[in-house]
């Protein structure tokens, strides 16, 4: 018989699996509960959580991935953008929470906190400047997108025939052939 077992070096019960734990060495106290070594575990992962952080919710026990990982256990706002949990600082925009590293251009990745920004069509965020890059109407004429000109919000075009133009590059002519 193994003598790490005996009476003697009795513990008490493991909150876990409620059998007797026995012998130094092969249990661990955690939020005042005692605990096998081979009992404390993530209740998602079933990893061992002895001697490493974990949370808890509502008395399960999370490793640390799984925490940060929504839909896992109840809670209240994770990210709009990585889907994460919200933990410190939030930012919110649009009606949605997100980490501030988060919020940023879908073009050129710039943190977009405390800056201008703009939505299109299918939510995704832009810095003001690659908006305009990206959804800038072409120019008929010479193929170059309009662009607001340097510290101006809007640009400025020529619209004929459903057709855009530069103001520079229209011409006025109509061709009805």
């Amino acid at each position: 018989m193994d003598p790490s077992f005996s009476p003697s070096l009795y513990f008490g019960s493991c909150t876990g699996c409620r059998k007797a734990v026995y012998g130094e060495g092969r249990a661990c106290r955690a939020m005042g509960h005692l605990f096998h070594d081979t009992c404390f575990t993530c209740c998602v992962c079933s990893e061992k959580l002895t001697g490493k952080p974990f949370y808890t919710v509502s008395g399960r026990i999370y490793c640390v991935k799984d925490f940060m990982y929504p839909g896992v256990h109840p809670s209240s706002e994770v990210c709009n953008s990585c889907g994460f949990l919200l933990m410190d600082m939030v930012l919110q925009a649009r009606g949605k929470s997100y980490h501030p590293s988060c919020f940023c251009c879908v073009v050129c990745r710039q943190s977009l906190e405390g800056q201008q920004f703009t939505v299109d069509a299918e939510s995704r965020v832009y810095c003001v400047s690659d908006y305009h890059k990206v959804k800038a109407p072409l120019c008929a004429a010479c193929r170059e997108p309009i662009l607001p000109t340097e510290g101006s919000q809007g640009s400025i075009r020529v619209v004929s025939f459903d057709r855009n133009y530069h103001p520079e590059c229209y011409r006025g002519e109509v061709n009805l052939i």
